[in-house]
């Protein structure tokens, strides 16, 4: 059945209408899910909470010296994989109808869209996510390790957005994935999304507060997050990163720590403002992922390194060095051939008209973020 109101009150009305005592759900770890949780508990329902959103529950893994969880990604994962797993249990031959209840419309993007709907958004559901699942096991696993952080190559499995509508299973994914060529690689990167809800899980505050405060005097500079925000920052490869968002709801995850290192330690923006961006444009936007990965790269997170400095340039000729990535999503760089396309204010008379001129020069920006950093620091 499909509703639409205060979940809350819509799941207390149709218990009513169908004559159920009891409500089963998928456990989750924000802040807001927290609160809905009690809020149906206090509706006097019988209210069941089964594990479903990871692959290890939250709390399930705790550090042996003591703590509620593992703040440092490297130890978790070496517990995580050594950990009993729930089986994967066949679907349901059929599931009982509740006789003649209305069981609601299921609405289009157009009506679910903060904005316009993103052009590039690809199809939905349980069938999609289900067919890219094998296809990706069967012919993009065995080369993750090798492709995944290549900006312009088809080299990771986009399942994340099935993930996130729980459309697939965190827990099959890994088994499917597992034992195959190239599984280890992959599934280290879903441990990655259960080290993050746990973090969340632990203290559901984190999504709006510090992990670890630094004291950062944050800079207030409207324009230069705009420019961030449409992908006009004058660093090809931090453009291309951000017009990927736009077009098609996500963003490769290399492009992500670069265009998040841009704002946080380039312009010295407080992550907040580029998590609520995310949140806003990804349509595989989890909670727990987006604002521990946008911690984690500010400095204020799971990172043991808080003042490192992604180079955008540097990144973009690693990891884009044709520039493949880049003429994609800025078109008026197409003309650019080759990884002169990286660093067009070096082109002189040859620079494309069109595109913006740096916001930022990276050597003047880093030194302003690590003195910004070391004035903190001395006066606490």
């Amino acid at each position: 059945m499909v509703r639409r109101g205060d979940p809350v009150e819509e799941v207390r009305t149709c218990a009513a209408d169908v004559g159920g005592q009891a409500v089963f759900v998928a456990d989750d770890v924000s802040a807001y899910a927290y609160r809905r949780e009690q809020r149906l508990r206090d509706t006097g329902l019988d209210i069941r909470v089964f594990p479903g959103l990871t692959v290890i529950p939250p709390g399930d893994l705790t550090p042996s010296g003591g703590g509620d969880h593992f703040a440092v990604f490297t130890p978790y994962w070496n517990r995580w994989r050594t950990m009993p797993r729930r089986s994967v249990l066949p679907a349901p031959g059929q599931v009982p109808g509740v006789g003649s209840i209305d069981s609601g419309r299921i609405s289009e993007v157009s009506e679910l869209a903060l904005g316009a709907p993103v052009p590039g958004l690809p199809p939905g559901g349980e069938g999609e996510g289900r067919s890219r699942l094998a296809r990706w096991v069967r012919d993009g696993l065995a080369a993750y390790d090798d492709r995944r952080d290549d900006l312009a190559a088809a080299g990771t499995s986009g399942l994340s957005p099935y993930l996130h509508f729980g459309c697939l299973s965190a827990l099959e994914v890994v088994e499917r994935a597992w034992s195959e060529t190239g599984g280890e690689a992959f599934v280290r990167q879903l441990c990655w999304r259960d080290f993050h809800h746990q973090l969340l899980a632990s203290d559901p505050a984190s999504s709006t507060r510090d992990q670890r405060t630094r004291g950062d005097d944050w800079r207030d500079d409207p324009l230069a997050l705009e420019a961030w925000q449409q992908g006009r920052t004058g660093y090809p490869i931090v453009d291309a990163g951000m017009r990927q968002l736009l077009t098609e709801g996500v963003m490769h995850n290399r492009a992500r720590l670069v265009t998040a290192s841009f704002l946080t330690k380039h312009l010295y923006i407080d992550w907040r403002h580029g998590a609520d961006h995310f949140a806003r444009h990804l349509v595989d936007g989890d909670v727990a992922n987006n604002v521990g990965n946008w911690q984690w790269v500010a400095g204020t997170g799971a990172d043991t390194r808080p003042n490192r400095v992604f180079n955008p340039v540097l990144q973009a000729r690693r990891f884009d060095a044709d520039g493949d990535y880049v003429r994609r999503f800025v078109p008026e760089l197409a003309s650019v051939a080759g990884p002169d396309v990286h660093e067009p204010w070096r082109l002189g008379p040859l620079r494309p008209t069109g595109y913006p001129a740096r916001l930022v020069e990276h050597e003047k920006a880093v030194a302003r973020f690590l003195g910004a950093r070391a004035a903190v620091a001395s006066r606490r």
